[in-house]
């Protein structure tokens, strides 16, 4: 079948480590062109690509099928819109949109297209966030009453890209490490009754959010969502408590740090974790105790892009759609009303 003519918005970090190498040896994806203003980062790196001056000049070309929009947060609402009105699919990085209008606008406006609208949510297919996906469709804690979960970060230094250290619409660690925790929340125990949030600056020269804790409230279970670029030491990435047991792992996925080293992915031990970084699993498994170490799930990034492939060309589910990216930013806007309130914020009322 007829590969998908894909085109990045940019060629920053987003572009050259987590799309690219992707698209480049993925049989059903043709990198074919990207957006940029002055460099030529793309074509050094890969000489086939077609690179535009203009995101208008890049919609232009009908041969351009998908659009990936991997620009900062605050454009993603704008970029997007164009791309859909030029007739194109559509791949939007977390947080997908600022706000919940701005989603509601986009997932509209898809459906008006018919054009496929789809959130990059990459860390779905963590080797750490797959394996605490089947401890928990297994049931193997019985009734969870406790879940933490963190993406916590050593980085006292303000980042080199302004933009995420710029006061203003989507920045801050809530939108930017927040989307991912959320994301796999809402995917593990579906929407929370209510939440409350801490969100602060403690980086001595920050001047947007850079720690959170998040309480969710459902029926029977508190999940805890915690992130700060102040943990030199970190606690495990995920700790689950219920009726029967407890299970605990380490944030251990190494795909980001692979695809970085310029790694190419492809072989089939990727996302591979290795054997020091499994879960420990304290249960009561028919009656008896256990105390063992599990095996990682194997992660993958590819296999998004592979759903996404099979949305397009044979009409089948996308792996994340546009609606569960709004219910992200639905309760990162609460988070931060909850945060300025210092109040329990009642979600879908």
């Amino acid at each position: 079948m007829t590969p998908i003519n894909t085109a990045l918005c940019s060629f920053g970090m987003s572009g050259l480590v987590f799309h690219s190498p992707f698209l480049s040896i993925n049989p059903h994806f043709n990198f074919y062109a990207v957006w940029e203003r002055t460099k030529d980062l793309a074509k050094e790196k890969f000489p086939e690509v077609k690179t535009y001056r203009t995101l208008e000049a890049m919609l232009a070309d009908d041969l351009v099928e998908l659009v990936i929009v991997n620009t900062p947060n605050y454009t993603h609402y704008e970029y997007a819109k164009k791309s859909l009105e030029a007739g194109k699919h559509v791949i939007v990085e977390k947080p997908f949109t600022i706000d919940v209008a701005q989603a509601n606008d986009l997932i509209e406006l898809a459906k008006k297209k018919d054009r496929v609208l789809s959130v990059y949510q990459n860390r779905r297919y963590d080797s750490d966030y797959k394996t605490i996906k089947k401890v928990v469709s297994e049931n193997l804690l019985g009734e969870l009453v406790e879940v933490e979960m963190h993406f916590d970060r050593f980085r006292e230094e303000l980042s080199p890209k302004v933009h995420k250290e710029t006061p203003g619409p989507g920045a801050g660690v809530l939108y930017d490490l927040g989307s991912h925790l959320i994301d796999q929340a809402l995917q593990l125990f579906g929407k929370p009754e209510k939440i409350f949030a801490d969100i602060r600056i403690v980086r001595p020269n920050s001047k947007v959010d850079d720690y959170f804790e998040l309480l969710l409230y459902y029926p029977k279970l508190r999940v805890r969502l915690k992130a700060s670029y102040i943990v030199r030491e970190a606690l495990p990435g995920y700790i689950l408590h219920g009726l029967k047991g407890s299970f605990i792992k380490p944030k251990t996925d190494i795909q980001e740090t692979l695809l970085k080293e310029g790694v190419i992915p492809g072989k089939k031990d990727w996302g591979t974790e290795p054997e020091t970084e499994k879960g420990l699993l304290h249960t009561e498994i028919k009656g008896k105790e256990v105390i063992e170490f599990i095996t990682s799930e194997q992660g993958n990034y590819n296999d998004y892009y592979n759903a996404i492939f099979e949305a397009i060309r044979n009409n089948q589910p996308l792996p994340v759609t546009a609606e569960e990216g709004a219910e992200v930013i639905k309760i990162i806007v609460a988070a931060f009303k909850s945060s300025e309130s210092e109040k329990v914020i009642e979600l879908y009322q």
